[in-house]
């Protein structure tokens, strides 16, 4: 062997020793997280196919916030209605733990994005949600949420947007989408704007909405024979904690399936989000109190919704979080109806995250899997 092959050779031998190639089966946090190559296409389904999705998220809902929620109501939940029980992998495009906007648009788009993301891909490319697939099918579409409309759940099924904090720009998502029902705060985004001088609630209106808020009219008042498409603003900003007076969220989600269902005149069915948004507020305060009470309503919310897919037969009603917050514990020494609880965080944590789902095609939401099989179930539950 001539000698500079031997060399050539031997600096390879040590080049390759002193850096060898990354390990393949781990999870690299950043840039981007590795998804799971097992689970991408929604499994083969010859079941009976729901009409109507209702996807419920409890922002911040682990299984403890869950646990302290039942054994601070009685020891009861409707949560204990449902049969079929799954697990999703929460974790963003570029790190382990999400945040609501990548955990929301894993949802609306089946696409895992980097935190922060609305509606948008790695590259920030805009990227179809579910809801938007929904409206190009002819099917009436709503959101619900216990904070403002342009916080980063909701945001996520009707707008692309780069960054969760442009709220503005992202209310601007709402006349660029038919949503037929809208039901949240941030009064103050749409109508006292500093990105410009246009009143949006205004333009929604010669779209034809009619727009209420809190202060014209109590939600509870609202009727689902509401003639056209409907928004409710319900605060200027972010609506209080259900402790200190907020109480719409259970209206909202009685009214809101009749609503859709009153508009689905071709029979296609209808989508709608409703998110319980401030069980994750309670993770970041590091305040049981708050979480227990948030959960509590949630759950009631729920209810109203399994009463209504008990009646119509044809709704497919799941219910999950995007994250667990503040890795939250119950402590030894609680009871029944007092919770002692304890934080190792005031941010969201990587646990695997309970799904609920009860209806047609329930079945599909059994098992552990990645959180984008979620939209991309609902998708093919459609037929989309």
């Amino acid at each position: 062997m001539k000698p500079l092959t031997v060399l050539f050779i031997s600096l390879s031998v040590l080049l390759f020793t002193a850096c060898p190639p990354a390990p393949t089966d781990t999870i690299a946090v950043k840039p981007r997280v590795k998804v799971s190559k097992v689970e991408k296409a929604a499994p083969t389904y010859d079941g009976v196919r729901p009409k109507n999705i209702i996807l419920m998220i409890g922002d911040g809902m682990g299984i403890t916030q869950i646990s302290a929620g039942m054994y601070s109501n009685g020891n009861r939940l409707n949560l204990e209605r449902f049969r079929s029980i799954g697990l999703h992998k929460s974790y963003s495009g570029d790190n382990l733990v999400t945040d609501s906007a990548a955990g929301a648009t894993a949802f609306s788009t089946g696409v895992k994005t980097y935190n922060g993301a609305i509606g948008v891909d790695m590259d920030t490319l805009p990227v179809t949600t579910i809801l938007e697939l929904a409206e190009a099918a002819g099917m009436p579409t709503g959101l619900v949420a216990s904070s403002s409309i342009v916080h980063a759940t909701p945001a996520s099924f009707v707008a692309h947007n780069s960054a969760r904090k442009n709220y503005e720009d992202i209310a601007r998502g709402f006349l660029d989408t038919d949503v037929d029902l809208i039901i949240g705060g941030g009064a103050k985004f749409f109508e006292r704007r500093t990105l410009d001088i246009r009143n949006l609630s205004d333009e929604l209106r010669k779209k034809g909405y009619t727009v209420d808020n809190f202060v014209t009219k109590d939600i509870k008042d609202v009727k689902p024979d509401v003639k056209g498409n409907y928004a409710y603003l319900t605060a200027d900003a972010e609506p209080l904690p259900f402790s200190q007076g907020r109480d719409y969220l259970v209206a909202a989600a009685d009214i809101a399936p009749e609503f859709l269902n009153q508009r689905d005149v071709e029979n296609k069915g209808f989508f709608l989000m409703i998110e319980g948004s401030q069980i994750d507020w309670g993770g970041h305060s590091n305040d049981s109190d708050y979480i227990i009470s948030e959960v509590i309503e949630f759950d009631n919310a729920i209810g109203k919704v399994l009463e209504f897919a008990k009646r119509d037969g044809e709704t497919l009603v799941i219910v999950t979080a995007d994250h667990e917050t503040g890795g939250y514990a119950i402590q030894y020494g609680s009871e029944m109806g007092r919770i002692d609880g304890a934080f190792t965080s005031d941010y969201h944590t990587a646990d695997l995250i309970p799904v609920f789902a009860f209806g047609p095609g329930e079945e599909l939401f059994r098992g552990i899997y990645e959180n984008t099989a979620i939209f991309d179930r609902m998708k093919s539950l459609y037929g989309l």
